[in-house]
């Protein structure tokens, strides 16, 4: 086996109350081998003071996160209670999908039932719970649209959605 052939390049879009969160998934995604990279804006407390205060513009943000997610192989939306109202993970994940990239949603551990951001159900590939082999299946594109699940695991409703990849 190839040394890498473990490793995921992945941008993890999330809400930023929810980089524990990041940490966990990433952990527990090497407890069984992976090396996950993750190109993800992970804003230190100054810089994410100047977020919040306004201080960088828009366009450098938008600037910046295309070339992160264009850098990734899949983009994995993690899915916290508030994900859905963060206007810049419904960007990430439409750019994402502009850029023909892998989207998967994984429900953050321990959650329970959230709503998802509009783009995530629009585009989404994968919705998975907190299983190490499923979130790699779905990374992986070993699972599609039919294999979505809620946050315990269990089958998501079938859903009646054409998607249609740009080439």
């Amino acid at each position: 086996m190839k040394r890498d052939s473990k490793r995921r390049h992945v941008f993890i879009s999330h809400h930023h109350k929810d980089d524990a969160e990041v940490d966990k998934l990433m952990r527990l995604l090497s407890r069984k081998g992976y090396d996950i990279r993750n190109s993800s804006i992970r804003a230190g407390p100054a810089n994410q003071a100047r977020l919040d205060k306004g201080l960088v513009k828009p366009e450098v943000i938008r600037r910046l996160l295309r070339m992160k997610i264009s850098w990734a192989g899949t983009v994995v939306v993690l899915v916290g209670r508030e994900t859905h109202s963060r206007r810049w993970v419904d960007w990430e994940i439409k750019q994402a999908q502009k850029q023909n990239k892998r989207i998967v949603g994984v429900w953050a551990q321990g959650s329970t039932e959230a709503d998802l951001p509009k783009n995530l159900e629009k585009y989404a590939d994968a919705m998975v719970g907190w299983k190490s082999d499923r979130i790699i299946d779905a990374i992986d594109g070993k699972l599609d649209n039919d294999d979505w699940q809620k946050p315990d695991g269990t089958a998501w409703p079938k859903r009646d959605i054409t998607r249609v990849k740009c080439q």
